[in-house]
């Protein structure tokens, strides 16, 4: 028997999933037929089917394609001891693949596709989990350490901050003009003001703002 070589056998699945990526995104999944993934492969169809026993496991590939990554920088966050800029480097991670053309375009397809295929939809959805759990954590304990306004159900936040990285994609993916990259620095003052409530304005001020005194409410 033929000993097959990981790193060679792993290169050629990637090589069938950057080959197919393009047509999912400008063709969508379901007009995108295996001859067509094969013909940009430059693989036949045997070839390819060696790898992939269908278009579908090729379209699931594509979306778990930086999974091992998104699991490292997931957990690299949680174990740091900065929750505040270990939140903020976790949205730059997240948001940043909304700058690269297909991105956006590939997301909606998924979120289309999760409709029609419950399998689909769970590794989504496990995926979704994984994000809110660690956003929640942070926000948990950003709160403990006095960097964010204590008084945010950390939960409830987390599916905030969720839905406005989530908007970078689907914004790119129908308005031309809008530009993800420049962007960011908004999504993420967007998120300081939210999170940070007064704790913002004392930066801004060098101190915190004024209260009022007896003397002064009585003068009015």
């Amino acid at each position: 028997m033929r000993t097959i070589d990981p790193a060679k056998h792993a290169a050629r699945r990637q090589h069938i999933v950057n080959a197919a990526c393009e047509l999912f995104a400008t063709q969508g999944f379901e007009r995108t037929t295996t001859a067509q993934i094969c013909k940009a492969a430059g693989m036949s169809s045997g070839n390819v089917f060696h790898y992939f026993p269908n278009k579908r496991a090729i379209f699931v590939a594509l979306l778990q394609d930086d999974k091992g990554e998104k699991t490292e920088r997931l957990a690299a966050a949680t174990a740091g001891a900065d929750p505040w800029a270990a939140l903020l480097d976790v949205v730059r991670f997240l948001a940043a693949p909304a700058a690269e053309p297909l991105a956006p375009p590939l997301v909606m397809e998924a979120m289309l596709q999760a409709h029609r295929d419950p399998e689909l939809a769970e590794l989504l959805n496990q995926d979704n989990t994984d994000e809110h759990t660690v956003i929640t954590e942070l926000l948990t304990k950003a709160a403990a350490a006095g960097q964010i306004d204590p008084e945010l159900d950390p939960g409830h936040a987390a599916s905030w901050v969720m839905a406005l990285i989530a908007s970078m994609y689907t914004s790119a993916a129908t308005e031309p003009s809008f530009d993800p990259a420049g962007q960011l620095p908004t999504l993420l003052l967007i998120l300081e003001r939210f999170l940070r409530g007064e704790q913002h304005q004392e930066h801004r001020t060098g101190g915190a703002p004024p209260r009022e005194t007896n003397a002064s409410a009585a003068a009015r």
